[in-house]
């Protein structure tokens, strides 16, 4: 069975889903695509040959066909999209990251898609590069012994063209800082491979642009089993992207995986003197070449009714966790979760 995908959203990220589409043509196909600026989504569809619409209920009204639709909206619009979407037309939904901005949102699309017997996929790409996939396999099989550290780097670089160029971007309401938006894969993954954080302390600051949230950050995460995570994110860099990266440290080895999009392996070092058996990729941009992976564990999982990597409760995890780094942002204290937000700004 072919799954047939349509696109809400035909921004920035639109173009990787094509491609990642393109890429499983034997497993899927793109049926439409929409978004509210007609020029956006004539774009893409003229370029594929598809239909595109600016309403997507018009959309999949006239396409009932349709598997999943595939949520590349603002941020702070996914939670209603896919409520809307579920609703009224049940239909499996991929939202990209990250799936809300609020915690409360993202219960409600969890709960909305259980009622109505559809799944929920929170797109997480980075988990598909084949040195994080060949690290997480290190970390199940136990050749780190006690974890000691894990650390994310996001040294990136967006000007206030970038800013600009939507004035939805750097807004509390729709899009949040570089935790939320651009970090938000990354503390994903520092928290897949350390495990239940319990606690974090975080500070930010608004360095180079005119935006309302943060560009730049810092935070200290404690997990449960004792280890510590560090994230460091800014998207102050200049004059151009720098790094994006992935280091964990145990009792009994040390993995680096760096580049500017989690995907290369610098560092693999165990005292078992275990090879790495992957190469590095290096990919043409920060968005690497996990989509393409992402897509197809999508059609795996809904034609073989396999599990899904990061379902809606899976991308809870990271929302909740960058909740707390900005509740502690706003309060200036530690942050202990499980925890109701208070005083984050995030979606507000």
């Amino acid at each position: 069975m072919n799954i047939r995908f349509a696109l809400v959203g035909c921004g920035r990220i639109a173009s990787k889903h094509v491609e990642a589409i393109k890429q499983n043509n034997s497993k899927a196909s793109l049926v439409a695509v929409c978004d509210i600026d007609i020029s956006k989504a004539q774009a893409i569809g003229s370029k594929e040959h598809i239909p595109f619409y600016t309403n997507f209920n018009e959309m999949l009204e006239k396409h009932p066909e349709i598997d999943v639709v595939s949520i590349l909206t603002e941020s702070g619009n996914h939670a209603k999209h896919a409520i809307e979407i579920v609703s009224k037309h049940k239909k499996h939904i991929v939202v990209e990251k990250p799936m809300a901005l609020k915690l409360s949102d993202a219960d409600d699309m969890i709960r909305v898609c259980d009622e109505q017997g559809v799944k929920l996929f929170v797109v997480k790409q980075n988990r598909f590069n084949l040195p994080v996939i060949e690290l997480r396999k290190a970390l199940e099989e136990g050749k780190f012994g006690k974890l000691v550290m894990g650390t994310v780097r996001v040294r990136w670089s967006r000007n206030q063209q970038y800013y600009d160029a939507d004035s939805w971007r750097g807004t509390w309401a729709l899009d949040g800082g570089v935790f939320t938006n651009q970090a938000s894969h990354h503390i994903d993954l520092l928290e897949w491979m350390l495990g239940e954080p319990v606690s974090v302390f975080a500070k930010s600051r608004t360095a180079l642009v005119d935006i309302e949230t943060e560009d730049t950050g810092v935070a200290v995460i404690t997990f449960a089993n004792g280890a510590i995570g560090i994230v460091e994110a800014t998207t102050a860099v200049r004059p151009k992207d720098l790094e994006g990266s992935l280091s964990i440290l145990g009792e009994k080895g040390s993995v680096v995986i760096g580049g500017f999009a989690v995907n290369d392996l610098q560092t693999w070092n165990f005292v078992d003197n275990t090879e790495s058996k992957t190469s590095t990729e290096i990919p043409p941009n920060v968005y690497g070449f996990g989509h393409a992976r992402y897509i197809e564990n999508v059609c795996d999982n809904l034609q073989h009714n396999q599990k899904a990597l990061v379902d809606g409760l899976e991308g809870r995890k990271s929302l909740e966790l960058i909740n707390a780094i900005y509740e502690s942002i706003e309060t200036g204290n530690e942050v202990f979760l499980k925890f109701n937000p208070s005083h984050s700004k995030l979606g507000k």
